[in-house]
């Protein structure tokens, strides 16, 4: 199974419009963000976990040439609002994309892509198949099984997803014991870590290494970062061992 950072920044994307900060104006690739998602591929299958607003320019930059189905995370814009591009897979495969996500997430869809959904369709749009998963309750596609886990955004419920031994969270603040039982076992997992300060609605760094400690996954990746974090190179420095800041287009192999 192969998975494909398409971005790693939170939801402005680093650099952030107008700022002057040392991050926002690095000349190293690795500070500059799209908003998080991941591509995953194995058995001859491509799916993504979200479709923000750079969706479009993440399957060019990665030459996506095929698109099986969408797992959503929560209805928040920079998480859904690249949606509508689905529509050019839809045209080259002739078929409709199925996307995976909560009875809320979808009621979100629904009203913010109406056109997708009125009985009478203009020409074009996004054909979508909207498919409804639930936390802990395990989805079987294309020869794996797919769990859900939910975690809470301040008080809004998201969807992180585990696939055998890797797993994938964001936009987590608070993290059940029943949610982490689900995570036994992990060996390469991904967590958000917004900023070094406190946040209402993400992880610190601080609070997403104590939780990567408590899962002891073999390796952990940082994802949904901020520019108020600091310099990829420099906060790299100071991580644990086996502990890493994730960057757009890092590819992760694991077997």
């Amino acid at each position: 199974m192969r998975i494909t950072f398409l971005g790693t920044g939170t939801s402005q994307g680093v650099p952030v419009i107008a700022c002057q900060c040392q991050v926002c104006q690095s000349s190293d690739e690795r500070d500059k963000r799209l908003r998080s998602s991941i591509l995953i591929e194995y058995n001859q299958h491509t799916l993504v976990v979200d479709t923000g607003p750079d969706f479009r320019y993440q399957m060019l930059r990665e030459k996506v040439m095929h698109l099986d189905a969408v797992l959503m995370t929560h209805s928040h814009k920079d998480h859904i609002a690249g949606l509508d591009d689905v529509r050019a897979f839809n045209y080259q495969q002739h078929s409709s994309i199925s996307i995976y996500g909560t009875e809320a997430l979808h009621e979100a869809l629904r009203r913010e892509f109406y056109y997708a959904f009125t009985e009478v369709k203009y020409p074009g749009a996004p054909r979508l198949d909207l498919e409804v998963i639930k936390a802990g309750v395990p989805l079987p596609l294309f020869g794996k099984e797919i769990m859900p886990i939910e975690v809470l955004h301040y008080k809004m419920p998201v969807l992180g997803f585990r696939i055998a031994d890797f797993a994938y969270i964001t936009d987590a603040k608070f993290i059940s014991d029943e949610s982490r039982k689900l995570l036994e076992g992990v060996r390469v997992l991904v967590v958000n870590a917004l900023q070094k300060e406190s946040h209402i609605s993400h992880l610190t760094l601080d609070e997403a290494i104590e939780f990567a400690y408590d899962i002891r996954a073999d390796k952990t990746y940082f994802t949904h970062i901020g520019h108020r974090m600091g310099l990829h190179e420099d906060v790299s420095r100071e991580l644990p061992e086996n502990m890493f800041l994730a960057y757009d287009r890092l590819k992760l192999d694991i077997g």
